[in-house]
């Protein structure tokens, strides 16, 4: 099973950047789609960014587009989350999580099997 830890998580000022590292172990990534989610207090998970593992094709959210990227590195197994002009509407919970099969991608978080602890990203006005 795979197993996803991440980090890099803060406290940022408006406008800052932060970058969040995922770790994956376990079976080979390869073929799946690893996203980033996001949830803040009371609301539900939220679809952030996601990237193909083999490929390299990436999905982004209206609210991600033009300041966060999302990378991979087959090699290391790692998944990165560069974000940038942080708002805090960004504050939140995120997490990474791989979908729950070699399928097409999807926003929906129910569609994602495995799930990190998260880390909790919080931007200050």
């Amino acid at each position: 099973q795979v197993q996803l830890v991440e980090s890099g998580g803060g406290l940022v000022q408006a406008g800052g950047s932060l970058r969040l590292s995922c770790a994956a172990s376990g079976p080979s990534l390869s073929g799946y789609v690893v996203g980033w989610f996001r949830q803040a207090p009371g609301k539900e998970r939220e679809f952030v960014v996601a990237i193909g593992w083999n490929g390299g094709t990436t999905y982004y959210s209206d609210s991600a587009k033009g300041r966060f990227t999302i990378s991979r590195d087959t090699a290391q197994n790692m998944v990165y989350l560069q974000m940038n002009s942080l708002e805090p509407e960004d504050t939140a919970v995120y997490y990474c999580g791989v979908r729950s099969g070699r399928i097409l991608f999807t926003s929906k978080s129910v569609g994602y099997a495995h799930w990190g602890p998260g880390t909790q990203v919080t931007v200050s006005s």
